[in-house]
């Protein structure tokens, strides 16, 4: 089972870089551009992945920054944006990599952001949700790149395992 969160979070990183490099061709006009993605635009979209990503972290971890909305705009600079996203992303990775077995298999607690409710669930079911979350809104990011006229950029996980992935394979 380790394996497999290895593997996503390794992908979780790739993809997000591939996405950046698309993001970071937009001029600061298109990069805030409203687009009628659920985030609105670029910016507010790859916020809303980083925010996501801290507050359950902070949930899975006990530990870091979890922003209270999750519509934050933690860095409206793209440079730092950027920056902020791949120290998250080795972050996930350096977690993930450091699970048990028995870790994956356990329960935790947290705290919802939007009703404050306490939920206790097992953690490898959240992290199939906490790495299709980011899938879900990097297709945002795609389409916003689409919309704005930028060719499309390849995410597939196939595509990650048959190059940079061949590990997981």
């Amino acid at each position: 089972m380790k394996q497999h969160f290895m593997m996503l979070a390794a992908y979780n990183r790739w993809a997000n870089a591939r996405i950046y490099d698309a993001a970071a061709t937009l001029s600061a006009e298109e990069f805030t551009r409203d687009t009628g993605a659920f985030f609105k635009s670029m910016v507010g979209t790859l916020n809303h992945v980083l925010t996501a990503d801290r507050i359950w972290m902070k949930r899975f971890t006990g530990e870091g920054d979890a922003p209270a909305a999750l519509d934050t705009i933690i860095h409206a600079d793209f440079g730092k944006l950027r920056l902020a996203r791949e120290a998250e992303d080795r972050r996930i990775l350096n977690w993930v990599e450091g699970l048990s077995d028995k870790a994956l298999a356990g329960r935790f607690s947290y705290m919802t952001v939007t009703d404050m409710r306490t939920i206790s669930q097992r953690l490898a079911p959240a992290l199939d949700h906490f790495f299709n979350h980011q899938t879900h809104h990097r297709g945002q990011a795609h389409m916003i790149l689409t919309v704005l006229g930028r060719p499309s950029v390849v995410l597939d996980l196939i595509y990650f395992q048959r190059t940079e992935g061949k590990a997981y394979a």
